[in-house]
C-alpha cells in the first residue's frame, strides 16, 4: 500500500493555488482529504497540542486516512527529558491512535546528531519511550548510513526515512531502504543554494521538481512498497503549493 500526501496542509500561501478563495481555514483539512489519503503533521515539532486538536483532525478525515506525526523538538533536538515529553506526545495523539488513523511518528534528527555511541543509545531510549507505536527515523547526517545501524533498526522495528534533498557534503544520498513494516520517503527539494543559508525557513524547500527527477524515484518507491505493509510518500517543498504539484506528478506516474 502506497500512501501519498504532503508535509503539512495549513499554509496560507496555498490559497488560490490549492484552497479556493473564501474557504474557511477550519475546512482546509477536510478539503485536503478529498484528494489525499495521508498527511504529515509538522506543527507538533514546535508545540504539542491538546488531544482535542487531533480529535478534530480525525473527525475531518475519512476512515482510511492516515497521519504521520512529527516528533516534538524536545524529543529529537534537545533530548533532555525524553520520557516525560514522549508521555505528553503520546497523550496528545491518542485520539488518532484510537481512531486507527496513526500511520507513524516521524522523528527527524538534526544534522548535528552525529553517529556516535551516545546518540545511538538515545535512539534505543526513544524506541523504549514510544513502545508500541510505529516510529520512523530521519537522519540528516550521512554518517548513520551503516549496515550495522540498519540491522539494529530492523531488530528494534524502527523505520528508516528515505529522502530526496540537495547532494551536499554529508547529507543523505537518494537511498531506498526499509527497516520496518513502514516505508517512508520525503521530498525536500534540491535547492542547494538555500539549504544552509536562507533568510526564511521556507526558502530551503522552495523547489519545483522536474518530471525526470521524480521518475528517478519510481523504482525505489515500488521497491519499498514490495517489502513493507505501508509506504508513505510525502513532498515537503511546500512553498506556494509546489508540494501539491510534486505528489500529483508522483501519483500519476505510479498509476
Amino acid at each position: 500500500m502506497i500512501c501519498i500526501g504532503t508535509s503539512g496542509f495549513s499554509y496560507k500561501d496555498w490559497l488560490e493555488v490549492f484552497y479556493p478563495v473564501g474557504l474557511p481555514q477550519k475546512d482546509w483539512l477536510s478539503y485536503y482529504a478529498r484528494e489525499f489519503n495521508t498527511c504529515e503533521i509538522n506543527s507538533t515539532y514546535y508545540a504539542i497540542p491538546g488531544p482535542a486538536v487531533f480529535q478534530a483532525m480525525a473527525a475531518k478525515t475519512r476512515d482510511d486516512f492516515l497521519f504521520a506525526v512529527k516528533a516534538n523538538q524536545e524529543m529529537t533536538h534537545q533530548r533532555e527529558d525524553s520520557a516525560a515529553i514522549c508521555q505528553s506526545f503520546r497523550a496528545a495523539i491518542e485520539p488518532i491512535i484510537i481512531a486507527g488513523k496513526l500511520g507513524c511518528i516521524l522523528a527527524q534528527f538534526p544534522y548535528s546528531f552525529d553517529f556516535n555511541r551516545q546518540n545511538w543509545q538515545y535512539l534505543g531510549t526513544l524506541r523504549d519511550n514510544l513502545a508500541g507505536l510505529p516510529v520512523v527515523i530521519e537522519f540528516r547526517n550521512a554518517r548513520w548510513l551503516k549496515v550495522d545501524v540498519f540491522q539494529w533498526m530492523r531488530q528494534q522495528d524502527l523505520g528508516f526515512c528515505c529522502v530526496d534533498e540537495p547532494q551536499l557534503p554529508n547529507l543523505l544520498p537518494p537511498l531506498a531502504e526499509a527497516t520496518s513494516k513502514i516505508g517512508y520517503v520525503r521530498f525536500h527539494g534540491r535547492n542547494k543554494d538555500k539549504w544552509w543559508q536562507n533568510d526564511q525557513p521556507y526558502e530551503r524547500y522552495d523547489y519545483t521538481y522536474k518530471p525526470e527527477e521524480l521518475a528517478e524515484w519510481l523504482p525505489k518507491i515500488k521497491k519499498l512498497a514490495a517489502v513493507t505493509e505501508k509506504t508513505f510518500v510525502f513532498a515537503n517543498n511546500h512553498w506556494k503549493g509546489q508540494s501539491i504539484a510534486t505528489v500529483r506528478q508522483i501519483r500519476k506516474m505510479l498509476e
